[in-house]
């Protein structure tokens, strides 16, 4: 359904269901990318975070392309998905055991 929504913002449909499903689609990625990183917190909790967190970005995305006079509602869209894809991949590598934090690295020099 969010991919939906971006399909149609991105075409530049006129379809009536455009803007309701082009604001899921910006509110789920987000939401989405930052609920996997946060996994240790209990159900309620991550999707109240993840939805604020969801908020944030999409703030900090308008603002920064606002700031360099660069707003566009396609810009907006393909910002917030490089930045959700962009999470999303380093909790997967994270996960996978590929990024290794700096602790980790150091407990096997030590040892």
């Amino acid at each position: 359904m969010g991919g939906a929504g971006a399909l149609l913002a991105l075409t530049g449909s006129d379809s009536p269901l455009r803007g309701p499903l082009a604001l899921f689609f910006l509110l789920a990625t987000p939401a989405t990318a930052l609920a996997a990183a946060l996994r240790g917190l209990d159900p309620f909790g991550r999707t109240i975070a993840s939805l604020a967190g969801a908020v944030a970005v999409n703030m900090l995305v308008a603002q920064g392309m606002l700031a360099v006079h660069r707003w566009s509602v396609d810009g907006g869209i393909v910002a917030v998905t490089a930045l959700s894809a962009a999470l999303l991949v380093v909790v997967l590598l994270n996960r996978t055991g590929k990024i290794r934090s700096k602790e980790a690295t150091t407990a096997d020099k030590v040892a």
